[in-house]
C-alpha cells in the first residue's frame, strides 16, 4: 500500500526473513478466554515467537474480544541505544492507522454543523485554485479527490538530493504546494486513488473550522475524553512522545544487532493529518472501547465512515485489487467476516489494526521495524478465532 512516499526510499533494500534470536521473557497480560472459540495465549505467542529478541525491534500486539484484552505482549526493544524492552505503554508511529482519527475530528465537526460532507474546498480556502471547487470533504475522506500526491511534488523541488537532506514538510506546506497546482489527477467522484494529501488537507481543515491546532483539537476531543493519556500528534520541538518506540530497518543479518539500523524520520514524516500519530497498545484498547461503545460518534454517525465509496468511473481498485474503502477505513471482509480495517507503513514502522465487528474481535500489531507484515500476522491470529 502506498501510505507514505517515504517507504519508497527504502524500497532498494533488500529485507531477508525473520530469524529467531536470543529468547526472552514476553511483556505480557490477561490470557483469559471469553468466548465458545478456545484459544490459548501460548497459540498466540507462537506466531510472534520468532521476534523476541533483547537487542532488536519488534512488534507489540493486542488481542481483545467481546471487550477484554485476551492478549497483550511486547517482543523486541524500542531501540538499539536503550534497548528498552517493548510493552503495553511504549509509542509506536501510526503512519496511515492514523487517518481514522483525521476522519473521527471531521466527523465531530460535522455532527456540531460546522461542516458538511459536501462542503468544497474552496469553501475553506478561498485562495485554492480553480480545481479545489470540485472537490469536496467527503471526496477527501474517502479518497476520491483526484489530488496530487504531495510526496512526489515535493521531492520535485529537490532533485538529486538525498531524502535524509529534504527539509520535512508540515500539513500546511502540504496545502501549500497543493495551492500551486493547477489541476488534480482526475476529476473528483470518479476514481479512487489513495490519497496522503487528501488527508494533510484534512487536518488543515479541522484546525480552520476549529481555531484550534490539528494536534490541539486531537488532544482536546479525542485523547483527553478517552483518557488516552501517552498520545499525541508529534510534532518535533513542541512536545515530546513518552515511551517512545524508534523505527528501524533491516540490511545486515549477520550484525550483531541483527542487522538493524535505526531509520525513524523522513521527509514526510512531520505531516500529521496522514500518519503522524503515536500511541501505546494500552492507549489503542481504549480507542477501540470507544468505536466498539460509540462513546464519541453514536452508531448513526459512524454509519458514514462504513459506507464504501463507490466512484462514478468503476470500484476502487489498490494493486490491482477491489477494495472497499469509507472515511478513514478500509472495509473489506475477511473469510467471510465482516471487517474494518487499516494499516500503516512509514520509515521504520508498520502497523495495523483488525476489527471483527460482529466476532467482537481486534486484533492489533506495532511494530518498529520494515521487515514484516503487521497485518498478515493479525489475520494468522483471526485464523485461530475462526477455526
Amino acid at each position: 500500500m502506498k501510505t507514505r512516499l517515504a517507504t519508497a526510499f527504502l524500497s532498494a533494500l533488500v529485507f531477508s526473513a525473520v530469524t529467531a534470536s536470543t529468547q526472552l521473557p514476553s511483556t505480557w497480560v490477561s490470557s483469559t478466554q471469553v468466548s465458545s472459540t478456545q484459544v490459548s495465549s501460548s497459540q498466540i505467542d507462537a506466531i510472534f515467537a520468532r521476534l523476541k529478541s533483547g537487542n532488536g525491534p519488534g512488534v507489540a500486539v493486542l488481542v481483545v474480544r467481546n471487550g477484554r484484552t485476551v492478549f497483550r505482549r511486547g517482543y523486541g526493544v524500542t531501540d538499539l541505544r536503550t534497548l528498552h524492552p517493548i510493552d503495553a505503554k511504549k509509542n509506536f508511529r501510526l503512519a496511515s492507522f492514523t487517518k481514522q482519527f483525521t476522519a473521527a475530528c471531521i466527523m465531530l465537526l460535522a455532527r456540531e454543523g460546522k461542516l458538511h460532507y459536501d462542503d468544497h474546498l474552496s469553501d475553506f480556502f478561498p485562495e485554492f485554485p480553480e480545481y479545489g471547487k470540485s472537490i469536496t470533504v467527503r471526496n477527501l475522506l474517502n479518497h476520491t479527490s483526484g489530488l496530487p500526491d504531495y510526496g512526489e511534488l515535493l521531492m520535485k523541488q529537490y532533485p538529486d538530493t538525498p531524502p535524509e537532506k529534504v527539509p520535512q514538510i508540515l500539513d500546511a506546506g502540504v496545502l501549500k504546494l497543493l495551492e500551486q497546482q493547477t489541476s488534480g489527477e482526475f476529476p473528483p467522484g470518479t476514481k479512487w486513488e489513495y490519497s496522503n494529501s487528501g488527508y494533510a488537507v484534512l487536518a488543515m481543515i479541522v484546525e480552520k473550522v476549529s481555531g484550534k491546532t490539528f494536534g490541539q483539537f486531537l488532544q482536546e476531543r479525542i485523547f483527553t475524553p478517552l483518557k488516552m493519556t501517552n498520545t499525541v500528534a508529534y510534532e518535533k520541538g513542541k512536545n515530546e512522545v513518552p515511551h517512545r518506540a524508534y523505527g528501524h530497518t533491516r540490511t545486515d543479518v549477520k550484525a550483531k544487532d541483527d542487522g538493524f539500523h535505526e531509520t525513524d524520520q523522513s521527509p514526510t514524516s512531520a505531516v500529521l493529518g496522514d500518519g503522524g500519530i503515536y500511541s501505546s497498545l494500552e492507549d489503542l484498547a481504549k480507542w477501540d472501547r470507544a468505536l466498539r461503545d460509540h462513546t464519541l460518534l453514536s452508531a448513526a454517525e459512524m454509519q458514514p465512515a462504513l459506507t464504501p465509496v463507490q466512484p462514478s468511473g468503476g470500484l476502487p481498485k489498490l494493486d490491482d485489487k477491489t477494495v472497499s474503502y469509507g472515511f478513514g477505513w478500509f472495509l473489506d471482509p475477511y473469510g467471510g467476516h465482516k471487517r474494518m480495517s487499516h494499516d500503516g507503513e512509514t520509515i521504520g514502522f508498520r502497523t495495523t489494526i483488525q476489527r471483527f465487528t460482529d466476532d467482537g474481535l481486534t486484533i492489533i500489531v506495532l511494530a518498529n521495524r520494515t521487515d514484516i507484515n503487521p497485518e498478515e500476522l493479525a489475520l494468522k491470529v483471526a485464523d485461530l478465532y475462526f477455526k
